[in-house]
């Protein structure tokens, strides 16, 4: 099962399957079994293991409607297209997807059947929970806290953009060195919330305790922020997160402050350092070394091998990418380019094996493809910012990110640093740990959403030394 709801997570492969929300349809019902509730099972694809969650309700005229959801994915309130319940039997499709279910009452009250997506069929039982499970997250921190929370509201130069945010400071008067946490792409919660996470919340916690004061933010148009996403690019997010550093630097509780930036934020943290003299450091968690086109091809081939996809699969991908990825660099009007590009799009779906591309992907193929931020990303490099950075940088990545890889990104960082004169420069790839900086198995986003480790203490303890070297009071 496939789902664009990865909230287009740094890299997220231009190709790979889209998730289109179809309109939920009904039907009228016969008599029988009271399907309405909360559903919940797993599709064991060999190489992951998928959680679905159905949510049926049955209207005053019989009438059985419902949502799905995706967990492990991050994809909540799909619409079921169809679904249709009686004393035996249990039927929905996905239109979208390109997926149906059929399964039949057992006596336990479950459900046996088979999903269905394109030419996959997959053993689905599902048993009816009063609520979906929750996924074990032990580093989810929990009150009381030994500092101060505040909620805070930070204007920005655009009056249309304020962000709404959460500033945690250490418990005493100060000053304390201070960080920003800037997120990775997609709309991000404060929190950067993801497959059940919280990274920024387990961080921010982390590095309050150790007498760092954090700010983290809502992206513009996300929660309690203003703005408009859809039309910004990472230029844009930049301006936020100058506008971030400047309003926390203005505090008399804080000292020297920095920009902690993860995935897409490790692109947008030097882009704010080279506009602002108030960014006294960087952090970089998976920050870009390479174009945004060079992410994307080699993203999409390991994160296919790591999942078993036959090499042919990989080969005929790629190319399908370097004919789309053209266009967007050769044909500005979008106008122009939405048409070559659902050219593109059908000769390719003419090609694939019957259901690969489910109606309306194409549809979502393009809103993705020829948006602004999309286009920004494919073509920007940033390395000419890193060389303009002149502040201490601590570059981090982990060893099996299959998003940004490390090997190919993590000396780029340092050299285009070191190029450009940077005498305060620490990178260092960790073993074991993924895009996420969890510890993981094959590095796979499939994985996210089932490792019950937010973040890995190594990562956190290394950030927290290295700001307190530098920056704590009396050093």
């Amino acid at each position: 099962m496939t789902a664009r709801r990865h909230r287009r997570r740094l890299g997220v492969n231009a190709f790979l399957g889209a998730l289109l929300l179809a309109p939920a349809g009904a039907s009228p019902q016969a008599a029988g079994f009271d399907f309405g509730g909360t559903w919940e099972g797993t599709l064991d694809a060999g190489t992951a293991q998928l959680r679905l969650v159905l949510h049926l309700s049955r209207g005053d005229g019989g009438t059985l409607t419902g949502t799905m959801d995706s967990p492990d994915q991050g994809a909540t309130g799909i619409p079921l297209t169809t679904v249709e319940g009686d004393e035996e039997r249990l039927t929905f499709a996905v239109q979208a997807l390109g997926a149906s279910y059929e399964g039949v009452l057992g006596p336990d009250g479950t459900v046996s059947g088979t999903f269905t997506q394109g030419p996959v069929s997959l053993p689905l039982m599902l048993r009816r929970v009063e609520s979906p499970t929750e996924p074990s997250r032990p580093q989810l921190p929990k009150p009381p806290f030994p500092y101060r929370a505040e909620d805070v509201s930070i204007d920005t130069p655009s009056p249309a953009v304020v962000l709404a945010g959460t500033l945690t400071l250490p418990v005493g008067d100060g000053p304390f060195p201070a960080v920003v946490l800037v997120s990775g792409s997609g709309p991000q919660d404060r929190d950067e919330t993801i497959m059940g996470h919280k990274p920024f919340l387990v961080l921010a916690d982390h590095l309050t305790r150790a007498g760092i004061a954090v700010l983290r933010y809502d992206d513009r148009g996300v929660g309690s922020s203003r703005g408009s996403f859809a039309t910004a690019t990472s230029r844009d997010f930049a301006s936020d997160a100058v506008a971030a550093v400047e309003w926390l630097a203005k505090r008399d509780d804080v000292t020297a402050v920095g920009i902690l930036g993860h995935s897409e934020g490790g692109l947008i943290g030097p882009m704010a350092a080279t506009r602002s003299d108030r960014v006294d450091f960087l952090v970089l968690l998976a920050g870009p070394g390479i174009p945004g086109e060079e992410i994307l091809d080699l993203q999409a081939a390991m994160i296919n091998r790591a999942a078993g996809t036959p090499e042919e699969v990989i080969r005929r991908n790629r190319e399908i990418q370097k004919e789309l990825f053209a266009i967007l660099r050769s044909e500005p009007d979008t106008a122009v380019a939405s048409r070559r590009l659902r050219e593109a799009l059908e000769r390719a779906a003419s090609t694939l094996p019957e259901g690969a591309m489910p109606p309306g992907s194409i549809d979502a193929e393009l809103a993705q493809l020829n948006s602004p931020w999309f286009r920004f990303f494919l073509v920007y490099d940033p390395r000419p910012a890193l060389e303009r950075v002149r502040v201490p940088v601590l570059a981090l990545n982990g060893a099996k990110d299959l998003q940004v890889p490390p090997n190919a990104n993590l000396p780029e960082v340092r050299a285009a640093l070191e190029r450009g004169g940077n005498p305060d420069v620490t990178t260092r790839v960790l073993p074991g740990l993924n895009h996420l900086f969890q510890t993981a198995d094959t590095g796979g986003p499939d994985e996210y959403a089932r490792i019950s480790e937010t973040m890995n203490p190594q990562v956190m303890d290394t950030v927290r030394d290295w700001i307190l070297e530098r920056f704590a009071p009396g050093h």
